[in-house]
């Protein structure tokens, strides 16, 4: 069934309409992306009235917004399990913080188009900002650790550490990672590039590998 098929047959049927109205941007990202449709096509698709939206959002950026806060939310809570408190040890999770960022890539192509491919400045409200930032500071916090068996002298900055990670892994779920139809082919899987480019950069560093 088409977008369009769907808002005939009316998605909103309950009284939470700022939820029905997310639902229908993540779906229409889904299909057409997130510079695709209008705010009027929101809200045919929840099936209401044009001026519905305005109850709850000031235009469609400021809706795009909410999906993108929504996202990093659930972004965070991906990164942090695959974190999990440094366990079993700093280089294993760092590993498994870079798979669940793949991971989310994967499974959530719409929230992940809306937090980084719409062009929505990051300070465009408090709320969003502060999703991104809670999100980015579970790498910080990764990197913070793995940095901690250096030696202090020569050590490098977390924040570097966490940038480069975050740039590994974007640019690796972008290109080869993600849930739709911008995903390109690979010879091996996204994760195994990832690892793969992590062993050298933390080589480098000079961090030690497991035996």
């Amino acid at each position: 069934m088409s977008w369009k098929q769907r808002a005939r047959a009316g998605a909103y049927h309950h009284g939470n309409l700022r939820e029905a109205l997310i639902q229908a941007a993540r779906e229409l990202i889904k299909e057409k992306g997130p510079a695709g449709f209008t705010f009027a096509d929101a809200a045919r698709w929840a099936g209401v009235s044009p001026a519905a939206p305005y109850r709850h959002f000031r235009d469609r950026e400021a809706l795009l917004a909410d999906v993108a806060r929504e996202g990093f939310a659930r972004f965070e809570a991906m990164l942090t399990a695959g974190w999990a408190g440094g366990k079993p040890d700093p280089l294993t999770a760092f590993n498994n913080v870079g798979r669940a960022y793949l991971a989310f890539a994967r499974a959530e192509p719409a929230y992940y188009a809306a937090m980084f491919e719409s062009g929505l400045p990051p300070d465009l409200n408090p709320e969003l900002r502060a999703a991104g930032d809670r999100a980015f500071a579970v790498l910080r916090g990764a990197a913070e650790s793995l940095a901690a068996n250096l030696p202090t002298k020569g050590r490098p900055p977390a924040l570097m550490m966490s940038l480069h990670l975050w740039s590994m892994a974007h640019g690796i779920a972008s290109l080869f990672g993600r849930g739709d139809a911008g995903r390109r082919t690979l010879p091996m899987t996204a994760e195994e590039l990832l690892e793969s480019a992590m062993l050298i950069y933390l080589q480098g560093l000079g961090i030690p590998q497991k035996g």
